[in-house]
């Protein structure tokens, strides 16, 4: 893993969920990590609402000007962030917003972007209506691409139907990330899954794929449910 890695991709694809979880586990391994939320496009599943929980981990976390409050989402980033950025101490993830409209505010920050210690990734939902095909992922990279000036590096199977997921759901994410790999070059470097729903699942069925498990941190109490 790169120094700061950039979590992209199309609004509901799991951005945010999979930047914690990376954030947690980077927290084993080294001891200055943080987690950057420029996710200030859209109100639902900011990675901040769980800004207690990782800094009580030890995990340093900035977002907006105004400090946390569920209720503030004044587009307005603090200066602060530059922080983790510039001290090549941290394990930085950056949670960007979702699309090309919410990765626009990356443009603020590109300088840090640029070395070598730094990889954007695209997170993939096969069963996102507009990322369901080829065509519609390499629109949402092309348009991500154009508007950050930077490039894509990696390609983040989170193909799910939350308690619903099944095998078949994660085939299908790897077969579309199969294909638009071998049209852009750009290498499937991960897959992910509910560590709940992969317990439950036929592990000859995934064909030897290593589906790496998440925790669902930001999906509120309420919404769980067991099938």
């Amino acid at each position: 893993m790169k120094r700061i890695r950039i979590i992209t991709g199309h609004y509901g694809s799991g951005k945010s969920e999979l930047s914690v979880n990376m954030v947690v586990n980077l927290k084993k391994e080294y001891d200055k990590v943080a987690i950057v939320d420029l996710d200030i496009a859209n109100p639902y599943f900011r990675s901040r609402e769980r800004q207690k929980a990782m800094e009580d981990l030890g995990i340093k976390v900035y977002h907006n000007s105004f400090g946390y409050d569920i209720t503030q989402d004044l587009p307005a980033i603090s200066a602060a962030i530059k922080e983790p950025l510039e001290n090549k101490e941290f394990m930085t993830v950056v949670d960007a917003g979702g699309d090309d409209s919410g990765a626009r505010v990356l443009n603020q920050f590109t300088k840090y972007f640029l070395d070598d210690d730094c990889e954007m990734l695209f997170v993939i939902s096969g069963n996102r209506p507009e990322t369901s095909t080829v065509e519609g992922c390499l629109s949402h990279i092309e348009r991500i691409e154009l508007e950050t000036g930077l490039k894509v590096k990696g390609l983040i199977n989170n193909t799910n139907l939350l308690s619903e997921t099944t095998v078949d759901d994660i085939l299908k994410g790897e077969n579309l990330c199969k294909e638009v790999s071998e049209r852009t070059g750009i290498p499937h470097v991960a897959t992910y899954c509910d560590e709940n729903m992969i317990a439950k699942m036929d592990k000859e069925k995934l064909k030897g794929i290593e589906v790496k498990p998440i925790s669902l941190f930001l999906r509120p109490s309420w919404l769980q449910y067991e099938l």
